[in-house]
Formats: structure tokens, C-alpha cells, sequence
């Protein structure tokens, strides 16, 4: 049997460090609204402690600590955490000017970052062992007088404490006697394995006082790093959504808390608050601007996504024997693939999820005949639920014809110094009207919308709502150079939801044709299936999801 984990402490401590440390992530950049936005987000989330960043070190944080300060976002969750640094060299902390920026954020609570390795001390800051922990007495009992709650990050604590254990303890405990409430020992580098976490957490525990963990995951091990702090006695782990940061970043908060509550039994967010974790994570990617990484444990797309047929098959038995959880403790969705790996159970299962009856074997046997041909000649459903569905209601006969193409043609002519101009012509029939319209765009898929968009919109005014919104194309056999079998995926709009179509063909144009065109069917059909009784198909991605 395996061992139990530790009981919970009676105080545990989830802080959250995205808007400080997350914020350093290469590309990443947040203004004072996006930093608010997040807070919330975190808030609602249940967090205790939110790090909002380092008031005095640029002038963004500086203006979020002051709208803070000044009502713009009430917290009901959360305590806010203004970061910096131990005094300077030399100076008392009460006339240390980024001392004061942290004293004045009128934040509760202050967290300090401090040198806990010799040779940083030295070579860094360039100063003696023995003035660094001043340095760390003299910052924390000056913010304890003036009324802030103080924890200390000891940085390089790990690498530290493998050159000169005695030296990185005695920073823990320039921290603890001052008065820090938690001393968070930093795997700065990130280098750390968790036995070594571990042995060094359980060394550090001597010192007598609440320890805290943060990792940085350089070696693919922040989350497990920061699990085996717990396992050695820490009661406060830190981390960032989605698991931003410098580097390859930090650990991902939403998979520490999640192996907490639902591996360890530890109840640490308000009851209910894990089941909207992948709801805000992904709403966080969006005001970060910073595209979610669909492998993220608990919470990405793919987390609970199944294209092995024998994966399938035993799915449809019992949908845990392939799955570590039940997906909706997180706020996430299983989803079966389609893909040439698909068996008919696959096939099935997915059919059930968009609402079509595939309980007949020789019906989903053809169907997953027709997939895996379809996919062999280069075409992918796994990433184009909205081209399966169209498949599939063309196999069982439920597809109407909401337009017909007669022919379409681009032409693109360039004049030396001057713009390419593109133009296409397509002639279609629908709802018994045939039209002939011109388009002209930025480019031959441009004006293929344009001009399909244009023909349709008499008959159908519901187009109007629909829009692409991201165009891909990858070549399947590049030794063929361009006469090379290419893939075009189109994802479009209707403002609400957003679905993705494939198109295969030698030819681009043609290609990107037949995905523009089934994008467009579907979101008919879609259109027509709102009007009668509103609601969104599971496979229409939520915008923002």
C-alpha cells in the first residue's frame, strides 16, 4: 500500500505569485487593468495570498498597489502581498527608500527576499556574511513596527545550503527571530530534484520556525518539488497559474493545489472553488495574452482527451479506468479524439457527445472506415470537431443543402511598385436564388470569405455574425516541394463560439475552399439550431476557453 500523506497543517498557505513572479515570463507584460482583472480572478479562485508584484521597482506596480489602496478591487478571499527586497548595504531599513515603497503600499502583508547563499552574498551584493543577516533583521523588524505582517523568501536557499548548510540556516534564523511569520526557502534556479528537496526542507525544519516553498520548474520538477516541501513539513507553497515565470518558469499553483485537495484530502480553496479552476485558468490566458498549454495537467484541453481505441473501449465501460479523476472535480470535460488511431467505440462515444445515435455496429464501423481513410489521405479530426460532425451527418444522411457551389476562380495580379490585388468570383445557389459575386481581399483566402460571405448573406443573414479568426496550414509530405499535399484549418466565430474545419488539397486554394466552405455550413446549421432552441454544441469552443 502506499503511504499516506502527513495530516494537514492547521494553517496552510496557498500564495499565489502570478502578477510578481509569473509577470517575468519572457513576452509577458501586464498593464495596471490586466493586474486588476487577474486579482479577481485569483480571488474568486480562493487563493490566501496574492502577490501583487514590487511597489517602488517600476511604476506599474507602484500604480496597482495605490488603486488597490484605493478601492478599485475589493478582496474577499485573498490577502495582498507586496514584494521586496532586505535593505541595502549600509543603510538602516527605516531610511532605505525601497524599504519605504514596500512600507507604504499600505499592503498587510510585506514579503522580503533574502541572500541565504555565502557566495551571492559575497560576490552579489558584495558584502559580509555577517552584514547580509543584518540586512535581513534590521528589513523585518522595521516592517513589523510598522505594522505589516512579514514572510521572507530565502533565494538560493537549496543551492546554499549544499555549499554551507550552516550559512543558509542561519539566514532562516535572522528571519524567524525578527520576526518573520514564514521563511519560504527558494529553489531559485530551479536545479533541485525532490529528494533533495526533501532532505534539505526536513534539515531546514530545525530552526523552529513555519516554512514556506517556492520552485522553479528548470529541471521539470517544480510541481514535485514543491509536493515533496509539503511532504518534508512546509504549510505555505507558492506558485503562479498556469505556471508562469522566468525561464521555463514556475510551479503550476492549480496542479499543487489540485494534488493537495484531491490526492492528499486537504480542503484548501473555498468549498466548490476547484470545480471553476480550468474556467479561470483559461481566463487568465487571455488577459495575459499567453496561448494555454492544452497538455497542462487537471486543466488543459487535452487533459482528459482519449484517441486510442483501446482507451475507448474501456471508456465506455467505465470512464475512470483511463482517467486519474473524474475531469469535473477540476471544471474540465473528457473528450474522445477522432483520428486514423480511432476504433469504433471512439467513434461512438464521440457521436454521443454531439448527439447522434451510433449504437448501430455496422453504421460505426462504416463511419470509422470513412474516418481513418479520410485521415490517411492527410485530413485531422481531432483538431476539427466541426469538419467530424459535418462527416458524420453526411454518413447518416441529415445534412442539408444550404447552398450549392456551381464554381469559383482567384485571380491575384501584381504590378511592379504597386499592391497585389486579389479577386474572386464564386457563382453558388441558395435557397433557390443563384448568385454571382465578386470579392476582393488581403490575399486569395480573404477574398474566398469575402466573396463566399457576400453570395450567401440573401439568403442567409445569419453570416453576417461569422467571421475567421485564425488560418494554419502545414504541408504533409515535404518531399513532394510544391506540389506537396498541404492541410488548411480554419477557426471561425459567431461572437459566442468558435469551431475549426479542415481542408486537404496539392492545391492551397483549394484546400483553404472546402475548410472556408464547411465553416461556413456549420455555422448555419448552428445558427438554425439556436433559433429553434438556444444553446451551444459541446463541441463550439466558448470564446475565451
Amino acid at each position: 500500500m502506499p503511504s499516506q500523506p502527513r495530516p494537514k497543517p492547521a494553517e496552510f498557505h496557498v500564495f499565489d505569485t502570478t502578477l510578481r513572479d509569473g509577470s517575468q515570463q519572457e513576452g509577458l507584460n501586464l498593464s495596471v487593468p490586466d493586474k486588476l482583472t487577474i486579482a479577481a480572478l485569483l480571488d474568486e479562485l480562493g487563493v490566501g495570498f496574492i502577490e501583487g508584484g514590487w511597489p517602488g521597482a517600476n511604476p506599474n506596480d507602484t500604480s496597482f498597489f495605490a488603486a488597490m489602496a484605493d478601492g478599485a478591487l475589493r478582496l474577499q478571499n485573498a490577502q495582498l502581498v507586496a514584494f521586496g527586497f532586505t535593505r541595502r548595504v549600509g543603510m538602516k531599513a527605516a531610511d532605505d527608500p525601497m524599504t519605504a515603497a514596500v512600507r507604504d503600499s499600505r499592503a498587510p502583508i510585506a514579503c522580503i527576499v533574502a541572500k541565504s547563499h555565502d557566495r551571492h552574498v559575497e560576490h552579489a551584493l558584495r558584502t559580509t556574511l555577517a552584514e547580509n543577516l543584518a540586512m535581513i533583521s534590521d528589513t523585518v523588524r522595521h516592517l513589523r513596527a510598522e505594522g505589516q505582517r512579514v514572510f521572507v523568501d530565502c533565494e538560493h536557499f537549496f543551492d546554499g545550503y549544499r555549499e554551507n548548510p550552516a550559512y543558509a540556516l542561519e539566514a532562516v534564523r535572522a528571519a524567524a527571530e525578527a520576526g518573520a511569520e514564514v521563511v519560504v526557502l527558494c529553489d531559485t534556479n530551479g536545479g533541485m530534484l525532490p529528494p533533495w528537496i526533501g532532505e534539505i526542507v526536513t534539515a531546514a525544519n530545525e530552526v523552529g520556525v513555519p516554512l514556506g516553498i517556492h520552485t522553479h520548474n528548470d529541471s521539470g520538477c517544480a510541481v514535485a518539488n514543491a509536493l515533496a516541501a509539503v511532504d518534508a513539513g512546509v504549510m505555505h507553497v507558492q506558485g503562479t497559474v498556469n505556471g508562469y515565470g522566468e525561464r521555463t518558469g514556475n510551479a503550476e499553483l492549480l496542479s499543487v493545489i489540485a494534488n493537495l485537495e484531491l490526492k492528499y484530502g486537504w480542503p484548501l480553496l473555498p468549498a466548490g472553488s476547484l470545480r471553476e479552476a480550468t474556467r479561470l485558468a483559461h481566463a487568465i490566458a487571455e488577459v495575459t495574452n499567453v496561448p494555454p498549454s492544452a497538455r497542462q495537467p487537471y486543466v488543459g484541453l487535452s487533459s482528459f482527451a482519449h484517441k486510442a481505441g483501446l482507451h475507448a473501449s474501456a471508456i465506455k465501460v467505465d470512464p475512470n479506468l483511463y482517467q486519474h479523476i473524474d475531469p469535473a472535480l477540476v471544471g474540465n470535460d473528457m473528450r474522445m479524439l477522432v483520428s486514423e488511431m480511432a476504433g469504433r467505440a471512439n467513434i461512438q462515444i464521440k457521436g454521443e457527445e454531439l448527439g447522434f445515435d451510433l449504437s448501430d455496429r455496422e453504421l460505426a464501423a462504416r463511419i470509422t472506415d470513412r474516418v481513418k481513410d479520410a485521415e490517411a489521405a492527410g485530413y485531422t479530426y481531432e483538431a476539427a470537431d466541426a469538419s467530424f460532425e459535418l462527416l458524420l451527418r453526411r454518413e447518416l444522411g441529415q445534412l442539408s443543402e444550404y447552398f450549392q457551389v456551381h464554381s469559383w476562380r482567384v485571380f491575384t495580379q501584381s504590378t511592379h511598385g504597386q499592391e497585389t490585388d486579389t479577386e474572386c468570383t464564386v457563382r453558388l445557389t441558395a435557397k433557390g436564388q443563384s448568385q454571382r459575386v465578386v470579392g476582393e481581399g488581403n490575399g486569395p483566402v480573404n477574398a474566398l470569405d469575402h466573396a463566399l460571405r457576400n453570395a450567401l448573406r440573401p439568403a442567409y443573414p445569419a453570416v453576417e455574425r461569422l467571421e475567421l479568426i485564425d488560418y494554419k496550414v502545414r504541408i504533409l509530405d515535404q518531399g513532394h516541394g510544391t506540389d506537396a499535399t498541404v492541410r488548411v484549418l480554419i477557426q471561425t466565430t459567431d461572437g459566442l463560439s468558435a469551431w475549426t474545419t479542415v481542408g486537404v488539397g496539392q492545391n492551397i486554394i483549394e484546400a483553404s475552399w472546402e475548410a472556408l466552405c464547411d465553416a461556413y455550413l456549420y455555422g448555419l446549421i448552428h445558427a438554425d439550431d439556436e433559433v429553434a432552441a438556444p444553446q451551444i454544441s459541446q463541441q463550439r469552443v466558448p470564446l475565451g476557453a
